[in-house]
């Protein structure tokens, strides 16, 4: 598995966020039963900088805590079945990993965040990768239904891996 970190922040966090990043994705992979090595780009930035993003490819103007960019549509999601299909579209030749896709956090909204709501700042950086992660395996919380699966196997994973509020 290949994880890209980035980080453009100014605000520093004060622990291994490389470390707790990895050890999330890869329960998230576990989890979801992913038959595939994975390459994962992060960015950590500034509340700035996801607005700008949010703007240009979402068309809100607003800062968010993480953006997903799934590089998969899935017919049903977190089924990898047809994937073998088209795997010039969905492999990278060069390593032959899966590529999922991106995910941008703000440092700034989650440490905001983390103090709201009364739990770490590792605890809301690791919620954050967990609930991308399940976007890119192609869940969403549009509907109040979908929203639930994707509550449980976001919490599924953190109460895993033991990070708890």
């Amino acid at each position: 598995m290949t994880v890209n970190i980035e980080y453009e922040a100014s605000k520093k966090l004060e622990f291994d966020y490389e470390e707790l990043v990895k050890r999330v994705i890869a329960a998230c992979m576990d989890y979801e039963e992913c038959p595939y090595d994975a390459e994962i780009n992060v960015l950590f930035t500034d509340d700035e900088n996801i607005r700008q993003i949010n703007r240009e490819y979402r068309s809100i103007d607003a800062p968010t805590d993480v953006l997903s960019f799934p590089a998969v549509e899935y017919d049903i999601p977190g089924d990898f079945s047809r994937l073998e299909d088209d795997v010039a579209s969905f492999f990278n030749p060069e390593t032959g990993e899966l590529i999922l896709g991106d995910i941008v956090i703000s440092v700034d909204r989650a440490v905001m965040q983390a103090e709201e709501y009364g739990h770490t700042i590792e605890r809301e950086i690791a919620f954050l990768t967990a609930h991308s992660m399940f976007h890119l395996f192609g869940y969403d919380h549009m509907a109040e239904e979908d929203a639930k699966i994707m509550e449980q196997k976001q919490e599924a994973v953190l109460e895993e891996l033991q990070i708890r509020r």
